[in-house]
């Protein structure tokens, strides 16, 4: 018995009849049984808005943690203090406050010249802060194009600042950054209370060195002080993919105080930490350690020590223009996400289903179809919509606290942001990040930087260096490693996506 199109309430008896087959067919091609089999699956829309609403909570609270310190800092300019982006007490200014502040030593350490390094370095020599500082720029070799760039910045501010350029070599034991660091403590001053490390994509704000040390002197007991980047995206899928991966880290870091989380970016620590290898922190980076902020947040949940972040520790970290998805893609590790992207697709199923009905002139009542797809699509446009509300906010907030704390920079704005893009980024990343989590489990190697770790136990085990120096580019800043800017190489499918949706619209760059 054939099935009666023109007669659509017939549609469940003809199901039942002998001549199944045919209707079964008819059904999977007009997507009636697809629609029927995602209806059994309802309860994924229910795993992807709670997904949503709790990322939505998340960054409501630390939009509110850093609304509040950014109000404080108002009031304190609005009550005469035109000084409260660099201390909370304009008393804290006075000399003889100044002259017993503690030492700190600045290391960083470089690979490669990228095109916001410049702006960056600046903004770290160029610091505030009232006590005796110096900053150490620590790189592998003098062919590292970071090496030439530093000499000529450090030249133009000779009688400014206490700054040197140190040659660590090649490392052995560790990945090429920690042994750099490492390299930076052993020479660091004897006198320096405590040390900072910061990497070359940190743009500090002029009274960041000054707040971190700060908070180190009130409490002895703090560890660890970290903060966290604002990533300002360049307009490619790619640096759209990173900020959308960073936003829910950054809940970790707007807690205003303790916290678990560390990002190696932003680290003040004790330097006798370093001196007397307490609690192994220098033998435990030096034995195997590819992941500084890993090995450091592991020994501090071993020893039970204070990782705190200061609300005001969030720093504009510009990402680079001619950073393209595939190169963005895997430099991130995978948090479960499946679930998350899941619904989406099932929606769009379910939407598509009910406007076929639509354009054949079915009623619902006259199929089997139900609106219970629908009402849970719904819903999951709600908690989405909710979702990118509250990232927006957090972005937003953490916009006008970076104006803020750097009051003679450049105004960074919201306007920049494509929330379409973000959109697909976090479809797009969500659902690749797990296939780039089972590549990087099955490998057992790291390639950061032109660098090739083989790792065993948790620990690098062999490190391989090419001979022709490996790629001209890291995986994640743009930054070249071994000489002039060479043509980009092709890119990829999914890179060639990502322009197309750059283009499709294109934001404005930072001019900063």
């Amino acid at each position: 018995m054939p099935l009666n199109l023109n007669k659509p309430c017939l549609i469940e008896k003809q199901m039942k009849s002998s001549a199944w087959l045919p209707d079964i067919l008819l059904l999977l091609n007009n997507g009636f049984l697809l629609l029927l089999i995602c209806c059994h699956f309802g309860y994924l829309f229910m795993n992807g808005c709670v997904i949503c609403l709790t990322l939505a909570i998340g960054w409501a609270f630390a939009a509110y943690v850093r609304r509040r310190e950014n109000n404080r800092i108002k009031d304190g300019m609005k009550g005469g203090n035109s000084f409260s982006f660099l201390c909370h007490d304009i008393n804290e200014l006075e000399h003889s406050n100044q002259v017993n502040l503690p030492r700190v030593s600045i290391v960083m350490p470089l690979k490669g010249f990228g095109e916001h390094n410049l702006h960056n370095w600046k903004s770290q020599i160029t610091s505030l802060y009232g006590g005796p500082t110096e900053f150490l720029f620590v790189v592998e070799s003098t062919e590292d194009p970071a090496y030439h760039a530093v000499i000529k910045l450090l030249a133009d501010f000779k009688d400014v600042v206490d700054a040197k350029v140190i040659v660590a070599g090649l490392s052995t034991t560790c990945s090429q950054k920690i042994h750099n660091q490492l390299v930076g403590v052993e020479k660091m001053h004897k006198d320096s209370k405590y040390v900072l490390f910061l990497d070359d994509d940190v743009r500090l704000h002029p009274g960041s060195i000054g707040v971190l040390t700060t908070e180190m002197e009130k409490n002895p007991e703090i560890f660890i002080q970290t903060g966290y980047p604002l990533d300002l995206p360049s307009g490619t899928l790619g640096s759209y993919c990173i900020y959308e991966y960073h936003m829910p880290c950054s809940m970790g870091f707007a807690t205003g105080g303790k916290t678990f989380f560390l990002w190696g970016g932003c680290m003040m620590m004790h330097a006798d930490d370093f001196r007397h290898d307490n609690y192994g922190v220098a033998s435990g980076l030096r034995d195997g350690g590819y992941s500084d902020d890993m090995t450091l947040a592991a020994i501090a949940g071993a020893h039970k020590r204070l990782i705190t972040s200061p609300p005001v520790a969030v720093f504009p970290h510009p990402l680079a223009s001619d950073l393209t998805f595939s190169r963005a893609l895997f430099s991130t590790h995978c948090y479960l996400s499946w679930g998350f992207v899941a619904p989406y697709f099932m929606a769009t199923v379910h939407v598509a289903a009910a406007l076929q009905i639509y354009m054949k002139g079915y009623s619902y009542g006259e199929t089997t179809c139900t609106t219970g797809g629908l009402l849970l699509a719904s819903w999951l446009a709600i908690c989405t919509f909710a979702e990118l509300l509250s990232m927006w906010n957090l972005t937003r907030i953490e916009v006008q606290l970076c104006n803020t704390l750097s009051p003679e920079a450049p105004k960074l704005s919201l306007d920049y942001y494509n929330w379409s893009m973000i959109f697909v980024a976090m479809l797009v990343d969500n659902f690749l990040y797990p296939i780039s989590a089972l590549r990087s489990h099955l490998c057992q190697s790291i390639n950061w930087s032109g660098i090739r770790y083989r790792l065993k136990n948790g620990k690098i085990d062999k490190i391989e260096r090419k001979k022709d120096k490996g790629p001209k580019f890291t995986d994640l800043g743009g930054k070249h490693l071994y000489g002039k800017k060479v043509a980009t190489p092709k890119s990829s499918l999914l890179g060639s996506l990502g322009r197309s949706f750059a283009h499709w619209h294109q934001p404005k760059k930072y001019d900063v």
